[in-house]
């Protein structure tokens, strides 16, 4: 299975050089919040940054509302990215996301879906319909870097399997209903010695068994 930046690679020319050109990124958010933080992020990274405030906007920028124009504009031929929230008024990303897939002419193009929640069910449609990756906001500057790496060539995933980037889930103890339990201590002639154990001279000899005898006492004569 192509990765995304195989498909790039194909789609430009040789001569295009992707460690010295910028990648063309068209990022669609109506939080205009939201917007700035990840145009800023992008623009951190070194890429050029088309952002638009709903997905009727970016289909307008890349012609493909429908209305008939002598040519596409020839910035939108050269994105190289969609990179799109999902809970947008009029069209959501994901409605966004099966326009592109159906266009002809950037149907290629990979496309990011963005999210404040982690629904699993939205995200499996998104990632079932052709999006490249799910990612939960907030956006971090890690998580650009990332992408444009994939995108130059040098991040591939595993098995051609599309990936969601999760923020790690932190559980507070103290907080929780029921904390862990503590290990069990052993007590008296059932405790080993570990310093016996770890000086073992082969790592596969049966383990010492702890007795619970006292040593016979010998009398002496």
């Amino acid at each position: 299975m192509a990765t995304a930046g195989d498909v790039l690679r194909r789609n430009v020319p040789e001569s295009f050089d992707f460690s010295e050109k910028e990648l063309h990124v068209l990022a669609v958010d109506d939080s205009i919040i939201d917007r700035k933080v990840i145009e800023k992020l992008l623009k951190i990274s070194s890429c050029k940054v088309t952002a638009v405030e709903s997905g009727t906007r970016a289909l307008q920028y890349l012609g493909l509302d429908g209305e008939k124009k002598s040519s596409v504009d020839f910035d939108a031929m050269k994105v190289n990215l969609i990179i799109t929230d999902y809970s947008m008024p009029g069209m959501t990303g994901y409605e966004l996301l099966k326009k592109i897939k159906e266009s002809s002419a950037f149907r290629e193009v990979p496309v990011v879906i963005m999210s404040s929640e982690n629904i699993l069910t939205r995200i499996d449609r998104c990632l079932e319909e052709g999006a490249e990756e799910f990612i939960v906001k907030p956006v971090k500057l890690s998580d650009v870097n990332r992408l444009k790496n994939f995108m130059m060539g040098g991040e591939r995933k595993e098995n051609g399997a599309r990936k969601v980037q999760k923020r790690p889930l932190q559980v507070d103890y103290n907080n929780a209903s029921s904390p862990p339990s503590p290990l069990p201590q052993l007590s008296g002639p059932f405790a080993c010695n570990l310093a016996s154990l770890q000086s073992s001279s082969s790592p596969s000899s049966p383990l010492p068994r702890c007795s619970s005898k006292r040593p016979r006492l010998h009398s002496m004569d």
